[in-house]
């Protein structure tokens, strides 16, 4: 069976979907949908495929099993929402899920009543190099962890942000932590497991934005090990790294490179340091296409899970794992204290 996904939103992440699923043999994209008719209109003869600017009337005319949403982040909880409750449809969404948690809880609840899935787009986790590292703690190779760190140092100058009006802004946007650093905090959970509380700072730096180009925040995690984030557009003039480090009381671990693709270090007591070069030179090679990469290996999944039944690696519940601990740092960094997860935001500025 091919499965047809249609596409709303046609922006700067929509190429990435695109050439994903054209590399899948037993999927296709029946069309594509933008409000902004030149982006759809451009996308939809790019790929010899109906487009709309109305997805409502790309959904009643056309047949389709998935939809992809890829609109801006603000706008991700009302189109899975709508497009669940109305025409019952599986859902891929891009990151975040949401911005605020109670929409996170309502997408989950939409997508349980339909009896449909919902795929988090996370795809970074099917990087080369993040499959080496988690296989090493399903085997408990590192022991005890004593620290988890991710950095996200890149760099978007304001015509990044005045690409779009909804760009940097906490209603449809979020900050730096939302956005740019999402995936890596992704990995930081899936590789230390739950988080009892964070304290973080922000600040706004070198962009004219609501919301802010810099942060930091030390995440405390049940196993007694500790997390740092620190996250950043105002590195200049160019990007430095997306990287994740694991330090454990048997071995360490280092994931550097553009987008947490290359490895760096790798080094274990029980392991010689010949044994340690061979793994760091075979997975050092970064792949043609950064960013394509895992958003294949991870729409391969999607079509897998619907074809056989599986259970998806990233689904919503997954997904909101990330969305509580962006709230709870951006509480954090309104009420100048330690937050304590599980909680209700209160101060937390994303979506408003």
């Amino acid at each position: 069976m091919t499965y047809r996904f249609a596409l709303i939103g046609c922006g700067r992440i929509s190429k990435k979907h695109h050439d994903a699923l054209r590399a899948l043999p037993n999927a296709a994209i029946a069309a594509v949908c933008d409000i902004q008719r030149d982006r759809a209109e451009s996308a939809g003869k790019r790929l010899g495929v109906p487009w709309y600017t109305d997805y409502h009337e790309m959904l009643e005319k056309e047949t389709v099993d998935v939809v992809s949403i890829l609109t801006p982040s603000g706008m991700h909880a009302e189109h899975t929402i709508d497009v669940v409750q109305r025409y019952g449809k599986h859902v891929v969404c891009e990151k975040p899920m949401a911005l605020r948690l109670s929409d996170a809880d309502q997408m989950i609840k939409a997508c349980d009543a339909a009896r449909v899935h919902l795929f988090i787009v996370k795809q970074n986790r099917y990087n080369k190099p993040v499959q080496k590292l988690r296989q090493a703690l399903d085997a408990g190779r590192f022991g005890r962890i004593a620290l988890g760190t991710v950095r996200v140092r890149w760099s978007r100058d304001q015509k990044y942000y005045d690409q779009d009006a909804w760009r940097g802004t906490w209603a449809q946007d979020g900050g730096v932590v939302v956005n740019q650093a999402s995936h890596h905090i992704d990995l930081l959970l899936w590789m230390l497991g739950e988080p009892l509380s964070v304290m973080a700072k922000n600040g706004t730096y070198f962009s004219n934005i609501e919301v802010d180009d810099t942060a930091a925040a030390i995440v405390t995690f049940r196993s007694g090990a500790l997390g740092i984030i620190e996250a950043t557009t105002a590195a200049r003039p160019d990007d430095l790294e997306g990287s994740l480090s694991i330090l454990g009381e048997r071995g360490s671990v280092v994931i550097g490179g553009f987008a947490v693709n290359k490895m760096d270090t790798w080094r274990f007591i029980d392991e010689t340091k010949e044994e340690s070069a061979a793994v760091v030179k075979e997975f050092s090679e970064m792949p043609p296409n950064v960013y394509g990469y895992g958003h294949e290996r991870f729409l391969e999944q999607v079509v897998d899970c619907l074809e056989h039944g599986k259970h998806a690696l990233i689904d919503g519940i997954e997904g909101r794992k990330t969305i509580e601990l962006f709230n709870a740092i951006y509480e954090s960094v309104e009420t100048r204290r330690e937050v304590f997860l599980h909680f209700d935001p209160h101060f937390s500025r994303l979506g408003r």
